[in-house]
């Protein structure tokens, strides 16, 4: 069997010794910002290190997969909360007790199904629809528009058109659904982008396309990997399905150590507009810089005991979903998936077997991490 949660000591060396480590990601050194005080104080410190870089925020970058600039995670304050206000109202949903009904339905009736079957893939068969029918709940989208967004996988720039290099899947999907709402707006996602006013002005085609780029592409593997990862958690650890049956409320913090534990999107990209000496490594005017938000999670002075899941941890300072000004708009919905699976599995599910598991490997120049899985074959039992 693969190394558990607990055991992904990736960061650990270099954070004892120093704030930073170079990293290289497409021949380019970056320094990685590691413990946790220094990464929080990074992430609100939009002046110094600035997220208005399109295509850099992301590492690798991104030029070579999208078109446009993603908002509002690639503007600065105050920017950044002007387009934020255009689709806030989306992702705030999952505070609705009604919105939140009909993701725990859907949990619901996806644990049955699984439960059904002698065995299933939980990646493709499970993680992946989940994901993508919550999403179109999010949206204000049937539920069946999920059914091609399924269809590409945990990654939606992997997705080519004929082998067309210039335009995936996602990107002739955005402009279909554009059209469509600019023709006959409804009350969904794509209809507010058709009708919201930036400073007076509609939005342009690139804006409309770069919120919805970060809406697909933002929070699909991240929430799959998450998925998965607490599959597999629970297979391995079958007291913790005990211990969650015991008192559902105690999904509320677990779900946050999972977060914490597989922090799925192992670190992010600021830009420093002008040199820069951060914390002993000289970066360049418009050098990157990587915020580490996997080593930030396992350090000690932040966390007791950090490779240690403890489901009922707290307080839980972790910065999965980011901090400061550029929080992740998704983590409302996000943290409402991974409790109502937690809570359901509890109620339903006894015990729950791997038969077969090849895990995601972040692999970079310099060091490799584990983040979910490509394949996990499990055995649900009620």
């Amino acid at each position: 069997m693969n190394e558990p949660l607990e055991n992904d000591k990736t960061f650990q060396p270099p954070r004892e010794r120093c704030p930073v480590a170079a990293y290289r990601f497409q021949n380019e050194a970056i320094p990685m910002i590691l413990r946790h005080a220094d990464v929080m104080s990074a992430a609100k410190d939009w002046k110094t290190y600035s997220s208005d870089a399109p295509f850099r925020v992301p590492i690798p970058s991104e030029e070579h997969v999208r078109k446009v600039r993603q908002l509002p995670i690639e503007t600065d304050p105050p920017l950044h909360g002007e387009y934020r206000e255009i689709v806030e109202p989306f992702f705030k949903k999952p505070r609705d007790p009604l919105f939140a009904a009909e993701i725990s339905a859907l949990i619901g009736k996806t644990l049955d199904g699984a439960r059904k079957e002698s065995s299933f893939e939980a990646v493709s068969e499970f993680a992946v629809p989940l994901q993508s029918k919550a999403l179109a709940h999010l949206l204000g989208l049937p539920e069946s528009e999920a059914d091609e967004w399924i269809a590409w996988g945990t990654h939606v720039f992997h997705n080519l058109i004929d082998g067309n290099s210039n335009e995936t899947a996602v990107d002739a999907y955005i402009a279909k659904q554009l059209d469509r709402a600019a023709l006959n707006p409804e009350t969904d996602f794509f209809s507010a982008l058709t009708q919201a006013e930036f400073q007076g002005r509609r939005l342009t085609r690139d804006e409309m396309a770069g919120f919805a780029n970060l809406t697909f592409a933002g929070g699909r593997d991240t929430v799959i990997h998450t998925i998965t990862s607490v599959i597999a958690y629970l297979a391995q650890h079958p007291e913790a399905i005990a211990f969650l049956r015991a008192d559902p409320k105690r999904a509320v913090l677990a779900a946050e150590e999972f977060f914490r534990v597989v922090s799925p999107l192992t670190h992010i990209g600021r830009v420093c507009p002008v040199a820069t000496d951060v914390h002993g490594i000289k970066v360049p005017a418009n050098g990157r810089v990587s915020l580490g938000w996997a080593s930030a999670n396992r350090d000690p002075a932040a966390f007791p005991q950090p490779d240690e899941v403890r489901l009922d941890r707290k307080p839980n300072p972790h910065i999965a979903f980011g901090a400061g000004d550029h929080f992740c708009l998704g983590a409302f919905h996000a943290r409402l998936i991974i409790r109502e699976l937690l809570k359901q599995i509890a109620n339903t599910v006894s015990k729950i077997t791997i038969l077969e598991e090849t895990p995601n490997i972040e692999t970079t120049t310099d060091f490799q991490r584990r983040i979910g899985y490509e394949r996990l074959v499990v055995r649900m039992e009620s």
